[in-house]
């Protein structure tokens, strides 16, 4: 017997069965009793969880997410990018399912180990190359035979949006990306041994009328050290982390000495522009404030204070008389 839930219909089967002496119970206990065995192949072993696969699906949306704005925006048109499928298969497999000539762009990700592999379908990278230049986004492939002018538009293009998962993976690990290497044909690339398992993640995307695939290909080996920090309960973790004393203390003291400009204004006065035009040297301007009224201090832009002009060994000051409330700067 299996694991599996019976319907209604096998369960009634399996009780006329029994009844009827076509099935023997004690053969059903035996046979439950007996040692399962499973085929177990090992060119397909399965190095992650399903709880790692979700939390690499949760990145890549929102790694789709921060794409699809790059692209919108870098191709002035409705773009649309998201995950269809996460699945860790051996990278000669991941290599047999994409087409003989793509875009392939092989980037290094320091600190961690080993390179990622992004492969963008030609109908797309044709589209966006076509959009860049300032066409409609019509895709021609032709990526045998790509000129050197197209490899680096497009080689530019991928590497800022491959930029990107920095953002998307800034929670886990904190990675530079650099593109190392860029290939069309797939047999001439080998990251990592046939075997070994790799994750990819499918993303489906569409630039108008066109519409294709962008495939992530991360081996083993670049996970590995992250592989603790992708379970669910890293992720539901909710610490805070205390500050560190030192870096508050350097703040403290930055500000401390940070320098601002103090300004006592004595008033202010409105004078058209014929006015001003006609000032001359000795003409006196009337301000909208008596000498008795004390003078607003600014801290930067901002009035802080208030104060009384003076004299302080034959240099002008202003003598600070109170803190000045929000909302009694304009003499409320």
């Amino acid at each position: 017997m299996s694991g599996d839930i019976l319907s209604q219909n096998e369960i009634d089967a399996l009780l006329s069965a029994l009844s009827s002496g076509e099935m023997d119970a004690d053969e059903l206990k035996k046979e439950q009793q007996e040692k399962k065995v499973k085929a177990y192949d090992f060119r397909r072993a399965l190095r992650f969880s399903k709880d790692q696969i979700r939390s690499l699906t949760r990145i890549h949306e929102n790694f789709a997410r921060l794409l699809t704005t790059y692209f919108s925006a870098q191709l002035r048109t409705l773009v649309q990018i998201s995950v269809t499928s996460a699945d860790q298969i051996p990278y000669e497999e991941f290599i047999r399912s994409i087409p003989k000539m793509t875009i392939l762009n092989v980037f290094e990700v320091t600190p961690l180990d080993g390179r990622i592999l992004m492969e963008v379908n030609p109908n797309i990278a044709y589209a966006m190359m076509d959009r860049m230049m300032g066409g409609k986004g019509t895709s021609v492939n032709k990526v045998e035979n790509l000129t050197e002018i197209e490899s680096k538009i497009m080689s530019n293009t991928f590497e800022q949006a491959f930029d990107y998962l920095r953002e998307a993976l800034e929670d886990i690990v904190e990675i530079e990306p650099t593109l190392s290497e860029f290939e069309v044909n797939p047999q001439f690339l080998q990251m990592v041994s046939p075997n070994e398992t790799v994750v990819v993640i499918s993303l489906n995307t569409t630039i108008g009328d066109t519409s294709g695939m962008i495939n992530i290909c991360i081996p083993h080996v670049v996970l590995e050290p992250i592989i603790p920090k992708l379970s669910g309960h890293y992720w539901m973790q909710t610490e805070k982390k205390a500050p560190v004393p030192e870096v508050a203390e350097a703040l403290q003291n930055n500000i401390q000495k940070s320098i601002v400009s103090v300004v006592a204004e004595l008033g202010t006065s409105d004078i058209s522009i014929q006015d001003f035009l006609m000032l001359d040297i000795g003409d006196v301007i009337e301000m909208n404030q008596t000498i008795d009224q004390p003078l607003t201090i600014k801290v930067g832009d901002i009035p802080k204070f208030i104060g009384q002009p003076g004299k302080v060994n034959k240099k002008v000051a202003v003598q600070v008389l109170g803190t000045l409330e929000r909302g009694k700067e304009d003499g409320e």
